[in-house]
């Protein structure tokens, strides 16, 4: 793993991979580097002049690269099922999915559902979608689920008495649950599946994205741009641990990866999460819960 670049992907000629967030940073970089590693990339996202407009540069980028578009806004369950129908109307099997969009640090707002926008959109909407899948994901050869997270979930509590913060909201602790939330599911999404799917899950230390620039806040944009110039890695290279989890073949099970120096950037390498992102109980009780309220049940 030492000095890895998506230079060393294997080839991925005969795989099917959507990657959700691919109009940009790093669900685009994703893309890329996939198709031109010779894979099909369905690449799902919400805003169609973005999404046509990133098809484009990967197909400049990549002459006959082989990728399509999906619409998919992961903040209306509804949209989530039109968006798994569409993709099981265009293959018989998905090898890849890279759960990576995301929103971060946002006001409070709610989904097309009334789920809390963070929480809804970067937990919820990923484990329906993923639970929506999983036909076509059970019939690939060896399907892996990359759930993109972040150091942040550092900092998170699963609140099970209040996971839609209406007793009272704060942004980073939304976004820090939602985060947490994804690296339980990973734990849980694996434990259930068994040896048929590989998930695994990944952070992109600080990588300078479009997430930044949505605050709400000038003053913390502010803080933020200075950053970006001065500490930020590429979107490109933030992809790296994302990329390193789903096309890797050493990588196992609920394995983790993010940037080798401090985990804010550099190469890829496995790294830890706290006890709280690795309990089997909040795991278990988090699936649960989002089975309740995305009504999407997994049969496995």
């Amino acid at each position: 793993m030492t000095r890895w670049t998506p230079a060393q992907i294997p080839d991925q000629s005969g795989r099917t991979a959507l990657v959700t967030g691919a109009n940009s940073g790093l669900g685009f970089q994703t893309s890329l580097e996939l198709a031109r590693k010779g894979a099909r990339v369905l690449m799902a996202c919400r805003n169609p002049a973005k999404a046509q407009d990133a098809l484009a540069r990967v197909r400049a980028e990549v002459p006959g690269a082989s990728a399509e578009l999906v619409s998919l806004d992961l903040a209306s369950l509804d949209s989530v099922e039109r968006a798994a129908e569409d993709v099981a109307g265009r293959t018989a099997s998905l090898d890849l999915l890279v759960n990576n969009a995301g929103v971060m640090a946002l006001p409070r707002g709610t989904t097309a559902d009334g789920f809390e926008s963070q929480f809804g959109t970067n937990h919820l909407g990923h484990f329906a979608l993923t639970g929506r899948l999983l036909p076509l994901l059970r019939a690939a050869a060896a399907p892996r689920v990359v759930t993109v997270s972040s150091g942040v979930h550092k900092m998170g509590r699963m609140d099970f008495d209040d996971l839609m913060a209406t007793r009272g909201y704060s942004r980073w602790k939304a976004y820090a649950q939602s985060k947490l939330a994804n690296l339980l599911f990973t734990v849980e999404l694996d434990r259930r599946a068994g040896a048929w799917l590989l998930a695994a899950a990944g952070h992109p230390g600080y990588a300078k994205t479009h997430l930044q620039q949505g605050q709400g806040n000038r003053l913390l944009e502010g803080a933020m741009k200075v950053a970006n110039a001065t500490i930020a890695q590429s979107d490109a290279q933030g992809a790296w641990p994302q990329l390193y989890a789903a096309t890797m073949p050493e990588v196992q099970g609920n394995d983790y990866f993010g940037p080798h120096l401090l985990e804010l950037r550099g190469h890829p390498k496995k790294v830890g999460r706290t006890g709280r992102a690795a309990s089997h109980a909040d795991a278990q009780r988090l699936w649960d819960v989002s089975e309740e309220l995305t009504k999407v049940h997994y049969a496995l």
